[in-house]
């Protein structure tokens, strides 16, 4: 696969980067572990070099699987990961926290877990509301001279959030969800970053499996798998999105492809600088992710995906209000 650079800050990456969240939480059951770290290391052979971790991602669990798997080839590969929650003292998660005390000990924790002197591509998961993010990019700007961190990242953050933060350290990449289920970074983000060349690492960029044409209506979310929760994935208003999904599969058996394929192509083809991270647990799915990287869309196919996208209104919203509080805008 060719590469992509992450803005201006010369950071290479594939063009598609795996997203682990999902070996550890929110979708079911986490597999066995020692398949993980099989799958891990089969998707370096295959040519992902971007993976994507956080330390509330189990709490901690996922961090822990990365850094065994890819501890033999940590040179090939570029890790990302993210701090931006606190803990009780059970370990769960309570909240957000970006003090600068807090950032520091997080780093410490992600770089034991993660088995490496520095840590790659290093994001602000939430923005705390009470420190100002001139603090937190500082402190980040410290960790990168003290050779901790080589990039700053930032993970659901609006344009005003992200042009401050820059301003007091250059900003790497924005992570935050952008698919053809969910379009709003095309409103105000994706032109800020285009004028501060910072590039965007989409997550969910297949919406969460619903993209890939595998969720009907039928389809009845298990125990531990987070879309059960969602109100788009709510029986109604699943029903009424699968129209686009229709549309998407129509288009995809025209191109020989499957409609996972042609989401991500679309995604690809909106901007050079753009890496999405479709998470998967199955070298099959991978595979079938990665060969989007191959796939050319028309002008006519992306202006009758854009339409489609544009005219289908998606029913429900993106998260519950407890987790839409988290999203700064």
């Amino acid at each position: 696969m060719k590469s992509r650079v992450l803005g201006s800050s010369g950071l290479e990456v594939s063009p598609l980067g795996l997203g682990c969240m999902g070996m550890s939480q929110s979708f079911g059951p986490r597999p066995p572990r020692d398949e993980m770290i099989t799958f891990l290391r089969t998707a370096v052979e295959r040519g992902v070099t971007l993976f994507d971790t956080a330390e509330v991602y189990g709490p901690f669990h996922n961090e822990e699987l990365v850094g065994e798997a890819l501890e033999p080839i940590r040179e090939q590969v570029v890790i990302a990961t993210k701090f931006g929650f606190a803990f009780d003292e059970d370990g769960a998660q309570s909240g957000v926290s970006s003090r600068p005390a807090h950032i520091r000990a997080a780093v410490d924790g992600s770089l034991r877990r993660l088995r490496t002197d520095t840590i790659d591509l290093l994001y602000q998961h939430r923005v705390d509301p009470d420190v100002p993010i001139e603090d937190v990019a500082g402190t980040v700007k410290e960790l990168i001279e003290a050779g901790k961190v080589r990039h700053f990242g930032m993970s659901e953050a609006g344009v005003k959030t992200i042009r401050r933060a820059h301003a007091a350290q250059p900003v790497t990449a924005l992570q935050s969800e952008y698919s053809l289920f969910w379009r709003e970074p095309e409103d105000e983000i994706l032109p800020a970053l285009s004028e501060l060349r910072i590039g965007f690492v989409p997550f969910s960029p297949l919406g969460r499996g619903f993209l890939t044409g595998q969720v009907t209506a039928d389809t009845q979310f298990g125990e531990g798998d987070i879309r059960g929760s969602l109100p788009r994935f709510q029986r109604d208003a699943l029903a009424a999105n699968l129209a686009l999904v229709d549309r998407i599969t129509e288009i995809a058996q025209r191109k020989s492809a499957t409609p996972g394929q042609i989401a991500l192509a679309w995604l690809l083809a909106q901007q050079p600088w753009i890496v999405p991270i479709p998470g998967t647990r199955r070298l099959e799915r991978l595979d079938e992710n990665l060969g989007a990287a191959d796939l050319d869309l028309t002008p006519e196919d992306l202006a009758e995906l854009d339409e489609a996208s544009t005219n289908i209104q998606v029913q429900g919203d993106r998260y519950p209000e407890a987790m839409q509080r988290m999203i700064d805008r």
